[in-house]
Formats: C-alpha cells, structure tokens, sequence
C-alpha cells in the first residue's frame, strides 16, 4: 500500500485516531510519518521505550561471552547484549537468532508466548497439537456433558437432562 500522504513511498506506519465516536486511518511512509510527528509515539512521557522493553531483558540473561565468542543476527549483526542494551530486537530474524534468550522475556511482557490476537490468514502457524491422556479427554467430555445439562435445566428439557445425566454417570 503507497503512503496517502506522499503517494509515492510503501506505507509503514498504520494510525488510527477515534475522535468523539469517528474512526480515521491513515497509512504513511518513514519519511512522511516523522514529518507529521508520528516518528516518536511514546515521547513525552517521561520514559524511553527503550529503558522500558530493556527492563524486561535483565542482565541476569546476559551471557558471559567473549567478544569472539558473541553471537550476532546474520541478517541485522546485533547481538543480544545490543538488544538488551537497546531494548529492541534488531529484526525478525533475531527472533530465530536469540529465541532461547528472549522467550522468557516474552513470557514475562505478554503473560504467553503463543500469539493471541489477530492474524493474516496462514501467517501464525499453530503448535503442534498435544495429545492428551485417555483420562484427560474422558475429563473434558464429563464437563462438556455438566454444562449442557446445565443448560438442559435451564430451559426447562428435562428429558434431556436425564439423558445427559445418564451419560455423566455412565463415564464417571
């Protein structure tokens, strides 16, 4: 998508602004973006977002390496003292590089490290799927059973509810 400030340069930056229940986006190039005061979102309030995301990557995790023996990203050349440092990861591909090393941090920021949220189609890719214990399914269709009973009752199906009953006690 080109920027629909310039119209020349591919948009990077998305902004959406709600003013009194009215809804407008803009898609805007680097350039474009800074030359409106979108270069900085998180300036002028009393922080670097920086020593923010840098607070999560404590030093603790900080490997002792040597300076022949540093790592770096073969696309961005960080290394993980730099993101530490910085506070920012250099590129996708420090991800992959550094996954070990950063997937506490993310546990600690985000509470998981699966992603939750919204997503192209095909672009997040669903962990392999744990197989579960005969005990564990039998567990989760008695629940599955309480619930619909539940409901059964409360609409008033008792014909239903005694079926539903029957099956909990069959599996129990």
């Amino acid at each position: 998508m080109l920027c629909q400030n310039c119209g020349k340069n591919e948009a990077t930056t998305h902004i959406k602004r709600v003013i009194n229940g009215k809804t407008s986006e803009s898609h805007l190039c680097s350039e474009c973006a800074a030359s409106l005061g979108y270069d900085n979102v998180f300036g002028g309030f009393g922080f670097s977002l920086g020593d923010f995301l840098g607070g999560f990557l404590s030093d603790a995790q900080m490997p002792a390496l040597t300076s022949s023996e540093t790592v770096r990203c073969g696309k961005c050349g960080n290394s993980w003292r730099d993101i530490v440092r910085d506070g920012q990861v250099g590129c996708a591909d420090c991800y992959r590089t550094f996954f070990d090393e950063l997937q506490p941090s993310l546990q600690r920021i985000h509470g998981r490290i699966r992603h939750n949220g919204k997503a192209a189609h095909g672009v997040v890719r669903e962990p392999k799927e744990i197989k579960k214990t005969p005990e564990e399914i039998k567990d989760e269709k008695i629940q599955k059973l309480k619930k619909e009973l539940d409901d059964a009752v409360a609409v008033q199906n008792f014909e239903l509810a005694a079926k539903l009953r029957d099956e909990i006690k069959e599996l129990g």
